[in-house]
């Protein structure tokens, strides 16, 4: 049966919108002073993180009037397009390394981030293969190999450069992905005690990932090394209290806590709010994951409920990541904290993902 179209999820697009919205505000206050100190302008962040949420909004609303449909004949190119995007950024020269990473494209203009493009790509050619494939998503050679060799190629591809937290939150998004699409458990449980072990090996070999994780363990043994940006972010959650020091009051931006307006901006947040402000802030990503997930249950395609999974599962994950780190539950990686951090191409395809996702719940059962 067609179902009539109806208009979009409106408590997932205001979730998104009030996001957005003290993303805008955090960024500005974290960075204020360092922008200042760097280029003599305190809006110099804000101004470009603005520019990016426009551009991010009016994509977010092509694509909730674009239909999904249309996405399938393109999964093709842009995979490829990704693919070797992600390539292209390993070459010296092509790629921008920023502190031991590179991570980057330098456009000029702008620095893009193919990492965040492929992202979404693979959640949709993801999403597309599985919903060809049915039941036979249980045979493992058939139905699970084929994108766990997809998946495997791309991560391999981010760890090069390296960023071992963007290959995680890759693939557990995948994992989640492919319990949604009706894997065998026996399969899962081997994949997920398969990547403990990768996970584990990708530590063990580089002696920056295992000091990290020591100083995850043990952040007070080196509080002036490797220690230093947890006993930091812990400092500012602590100095917030229960209702924050006050918007723009936070200390730990005056260059005491690094990369305070990009990774640790949660940190600042708690630091100025709160425990209430980041509470508050737990609570529209715990309602963004209800909203998505009822659009993904609701839709009768099996195509459209495994894109709107995955997207919502994606940045879900990468926020639980994000805060894991700030409160010292998991060991520090570069993993931006969605629609609060400071980042263009992160921001951009986020709210793209979103807009695909609300497009997606026009087509949705009404219960």
């Amino acid at each position: 049966m067609r179902l009539k179209k109806r208009p979009p999820d409106f408590v997932l697009f205001l979730t998104v919108l009030m996001l957005l919205c003290v993303g805008l505000v955090m960024v500005f206050s974290a960075s204020q002073y360092v922008t200042m100190v760097r280029y003599g302008d305190s809006f110099y962040f804000f101004k470009r993180q603005l520019l990016w949420a426009l551009l991010g909004l009016g994509a977010m609303v092509f694509m909730m009037n674009f239909n999904y449909n249309n996405l399938k004949r393109w999964i093709g190119p842009i995979v490829v397009t990704g693919f070797v995007l992600l390539t292209v950024v390993l070459i010296p020269g092509v790629g921008t390394e920023t502190n031991g990473s590179q991570r980057w494209i330098d456009l000029g203009f702008m620095s893009f981030s193919p990492a965040e493009m492929v992202k979404l790509c693979l959640i949709m050619f993801v999403a597309f293969g599985l919903a060809k494939k049915g039941e036979r998503i249980r045979d493992f050679k058939e139905g699970l190999l084929p994108y766990l060799v997809v998946m495997a190629i791309a991560a391999g591809l981010i760890l090069k450069q390296p960023d071992l937290g963007t290959a995680m939150v890759l693939c557990g998004t995948i994992f989640i992905m492919l319990f949604a699409a009706g894997a065998r458990l026996f399969h899962l449980g081997a994949l997920g005690g398969a990547g403990v072990v990768m996970v584990g090996l990708a530590i063990a070999l580089e002696p920056y990932r295992m000091s990290r994780f020591l100083a995850f363990l043990h952040p007070e043994a080196d509080p002036q090394g490797t220690g230093y940006h947890i006993i930091q972010s812990l400092y500012a959650l602590g100095s917030g209290g229960l209702f924050g020091m006050g918007l723009g009051q936070s200390k730990q931006k005056f260059l005491y806590l690094p990369e305070n307006h990009t990774d640790f901006i949660f940190a600042i947040t708690g630091e100025e709010l709160g425990f209430i402000g980041a509470s508050l802030i737990v609570l529209l990503f715990i309602m963004f994951v209800w909203r998505g997930l009822k659009i993904a249950v609701t839709s009768p395609d099996p195509f459209a409920s495994l894109l709107a999974a995955g997207i919502t599962s994606g940045i879900s994950l990468q926020a639980l990541m994000n805060m894991s780190v700030v409160t010292g539950s998991m060991p520090v990686t570069g993993v931006p904290l969605p629609f609060i951090s400071y980042g263009g191409t992160s921001l951009l395809f986020t709210l793209i993902g979103i807009g695909i996702v609300l497009n997606i719940s026009r087509f949705t059962n009404p219960r």
